[in-house]
């Protein structure tokens, strides 16, 4: 918008309007602006220059934001979904001690879907941007990943329509309270499970002065995905279904939650060295395209 005054403006600030009146400042106090009017030029150009600096971001700063945006999203999906299990026949019987039966198949969340992807994500930012951008976004997902729980309970208190194209209310609680239980474990062993891995990806990368990308990116993956698996599975089946019992909705014994983190720990075994080859194209992209180099071992804090 432009002012009404006649007079020229600054550039990207509006005009002076000549019915505005400002007051004008003691010679021994520095001007403090109280409208729009009141803007030097001086302050006009700084104000220029930091809109210019937000609209003209560098790529590595582009790149961060988009990677930021794409893992809040893949942890988002992965909690909404993970009520629901599935089931992959192994065709072997897998035995592991301390359980009873061996695994026969792996048993795990639909979260899986997009939560391997957070793998990959994690370890770029870890890369390019050290410990303390790798926190950033595992606080950035914490916190948006709350706030959908947030207004998932309000949604399901907010007064029911009751009409024959609206989704029956029996339906949509029966999904959405029972994955409450199934978004705080996750969310608490997300919070675990990320804030190990940045920290066993730092301290690989540093006894490794920076070389074998495949060791820390693996390593500090299969280490972390496993605490993350016996937490969530039995926090999610077991703990919180005894603190918090629902009915129709029995908790899962102990011994039955641990092996279904651990079925979903195989699952995570093989994806983890999966995808290092992603990780591989990632940091070949990245370079290419964006720039950037991974940050020296010693400056990855």
């Amino acid at each position: 918008m432009h002012g009404t005054g006649s007079g020229e403006g600054v550039k990207g600030v509006p005009d002076v309007d000549s019915t505005r009146v400002t007051r004008t400042p003691s010679p021994d106090s520095k001007p403090i602006p109280t409208s729009d009017a009141a803007l030097t030029a001086e302050e006009a150009a700084r104000l220029r220059t930091q809109m210019e600096s937000l609209t003209n971001m560098s790529k590595g700063y582009r790149l961060y934001v988009w990677l930021a945006c794409f893992f809040c999203s893949c942890l988002i999906i992965a909690d909404i979904v993970g009520i629901k299990l599935f089931r992959i026949p192994l065709g072997v019987a897998l035995p592991l001690p301390g359980l009873d039966s061996p695994i026969e198949a792996i048993v795990h969340t639909c979260g899986m879907l997009t939560f391997p992807l957070t793998f990959i994500l994690t370890d770029l930012i870890n890369d390019y941007y050290g410990k303390k951008g790798a926190r950033r976004i595992t606080w950035m997902g914490l916190a948006m990943a709350s706030f959908v729980f947030v207004v998932i309970n309000i949604a399901e208190h907010m007064p029911y329509l009751d009409a024959p194209y609206n989704v029956r209310k029996e339906s949509f609680d029966a999904v959405f309270s029972s994955a409450k239980i199934m978004y705080v474990a996750s969310l608490i062993a997300y919070t675990v499970g990320q804030l190990s891995d940045i920290f066993l990806f730092g301290v690989i990368k540093k006894l490794t002065r920076g070389r074998y990308i495949w060791l820390r990116a693996t390593g500090s993956t299969l280490i972390s995905q496993f605490i993350d698996s016996v937490i969530v599975s039995v926090m999610a089946w077991h703990v919180l279904r005894h603190l918090f019992p629902e009915e129709g909705s029995p908790p899962m014994a102990l011994q039955d939650a641990v092996k279904t983190g651990l079925t979903g720990y195989v699952l995570k075994f093989f994806l983890a060295i999966g995808v290092t080859p992603v990780i591989y194209i990632g940091h070949m992209l990245i370079r290419k395209y964006i720039g950037i180099r991974p940050l020296p071992s010693d400056q990855i804090s």
